[in-house]
């Protein structure tokens, strides 16, 4: 009996699956409309920005930033939306109405409009993010045309994880205008801060992440950073109490000695004028 060849074929000894079976580099998107590759760092950039984004020229209750949610703009079309990776508006109540968690963010509902916007570049983004895509009849409008045009939004950044390229532009006379680094930086005086690359670690990766610094270049610190500071403080603060007590009692051992010296030469250390 002859047997058929096998329909596929197999490298002998056959390779495992996590060689031969899909990688998540190769997977897309499950959403044809949404060609962007959900992934981590679209978790951990957008939290560093929310948790440092605190304006020295606003107080806290009238700041607002959110990541990922919808962000509707047009009410002759209600239903069109944006998604930001991430966002930041000032002069606005934290909660909807001062009393609730906001689902989305309905531009025609709040008082203001998001001051700035941050997006991250994903391979199946970058025309729309960049305003290199045009948009199409009685379809949405892009991204950018979304806050340049409509929303008027001042400041529009756009950062490549993958190329650790930050591109920045500021509305001008209503149209998006490049902006460059100074001392590294993207000074937004408006809010008291500036946005720029870091190197460090956050939630224990270590790579380089955009945050927000002061208008000094100061970091603007996250809470574990805060709370880490509080630490080193009080411990160098503890080290401080303890070499002040060593001394101290060195001394006390000092001017102990020299009483017993003066006794044994006959004179009383507690009858001198000092």
């Amino acid at each position: 009996m002859t047997l058929s060849p096998p329909l596929t074929s197999q490298s002998d000894p056959p390779l495992p699956p996590w060689e031969s079976l899909p990688t998540m580099y190769d997977l897309p998107s499950e959403n044809p409309e949404e060609p962007g590759l959900p992934d981590e760092f679209h978790f951990l950039q957008p939290l560093l920005l929310y948790l440092t984004f605190q304006p020295i020229n606003w107080l806290p209750e009238l700041v607002y930033s959110a990541a990922d949610l919808n962000l509707y703009y047009d009410l002759e079309h209600p239903l069109w939306y944006k998604r930001p990776d991430w966002f930041g508006v000032v002069g606005v109540s934290r909660l909807y109405k001062g009393h609730d968690l906001r689902l989305s963010y309905v531009t025609w509902q709040e008082p203001v409009n998001p001051f700035v916007v941050v997006e991250l570049l994903s391979p199946g983004t970058e025309d729309e993010d960049l305003g290199n895509k045009q948009s199409q009849k009685d379809k949405p409008p892009t991204k950018w045309e979304v806050y340049e045009r409509i929303l008027r939004i001042p400041y529009y950044i756009v950062f490549s994880r993958y190329t650790n390229e930050l591109r920045a532009f500021h509305l001008v006379g209503g149209h998006y205008e490049p902006m460059n680094l100074i001392d590294g930086l993207l000074p937004m005086p408006e809010l008291g801060l500036s946005l720029g690359l870091w190197q460090g670690s956050f939630r224990g990766i270590s790579k380089l992440w955009l945050r927000w610094f002061t208008l000094d270049g100061e970091l603007i610190p996250e809470p574990t950073e805060e709370v880490a500071a509080a630490m080193e403080a009080t411990a160098a603060a503890k080290e401080r109490a303890i070499v002040a007590e060593q001394e101290a009692t060195q001394a006390q051992r000092k001017a102990e000695i020299l009483a017993q010296r003066l006794r044994q030469l006959g004179v009383n250390p507690d009858e001198l004028d000092y």
